[in-house]
């Protein structure tokens, strides 16, 4: 797949999954393709794509002859991802803060100064910001410099992507967002594994309280 088609299922994944977590596509609904197609304005291949990303989440279920469905995601069922993602995503900002060698650190400061451009003003560019923001975490992963943990960490984020990206139409986020960031910067910079690991921990379980936010004011929109 080129990378223009990636950007462009990367995208469409984006697109079903809000519709499914605003209510559009209850638990059962099934994707049909074409129609996905015709809506969004695309063929029926990066649909395709989009859906198999999105069986990753566990947001939809690919079935033989039955196509996709949407999930029964449960409260807790996020829950648990995000309880396992704070954990691993915690233990590499550890590692780094251990293991990043002195060019790697240069470049996660300048990463984060950088997006402070997508923070300022009163409209912070949040769709943006949500790219940078996958490129921050996986430099902290890469940072960790265990293959082991970075591509398992990398995964589970794969996996809760929808919901992780979802947090940012929340007012205000964006910036607490660079906030937060901020404070694991400062701790692997520091070199001081404990606090990275610590800010880090706090930073997506903030993450999982935006998420719960942007649900449950979207339920409240859905007639």
């Amino acid at each position: 797949m080129t990378s223009e088609n990636q950007t462009r299922t990367e995208r469409l994944a984006e697109q079903v999954s809000t519709a499914i977590l605003a209510g559009e596509f209850p638990p059962g609904a099934r994707l049909d393709e074409q129609q996905l197609a015709q809506r969004f304005g695309v063929s029926r291949t990066p649909v395709r794509e989009a859906l198999r990303q999105l069986a990753t989440s566990g947001l939809i279920d690919l079935r033989p002859r039955r196509g996709a469905l949407v999930a029964s995601l449960t409260p807790q069922d996020v829950e648990t991802m995000f309880a396992a993602m704070a954990e691993m995503e915690a233990s590499c900002a550890r590692l780094s803060a251990l293991r990043m060698t002195s060019l790697e650190r240069r470049r996660l400061e300048t990463m984060h100064e950088q997006m402070s451009e997508l923070v300022r003003g009163n409209a912070p560019d949040a769709e943006a910001y949500a790219d940078a923001n996958q490129a921050f975490h996986l430099t902290i992963y890469a940072g960790a410099h265990n293959t082991v943990v970075s591509d398992f960490t990398a995964g589970l984020r794969r996996r809760v992507a929808p919901f992780r990206r979802a947090q940012f139409r929340n007012p205000g986020r964006v910036p607490r967002s660079y906030e937060e960031h901020g404070l694991v910067v400062q701790a692997i910079l520091a070199g001081d594994a404990p606090a990275a690991h610590a800010a880090m921990l706090r930073h997506v379980s903030r993450v999982e309280n935006a998420f719960e936010e942007f649900a449950h004011s979207t339920r409240q929109r859905v007639p």
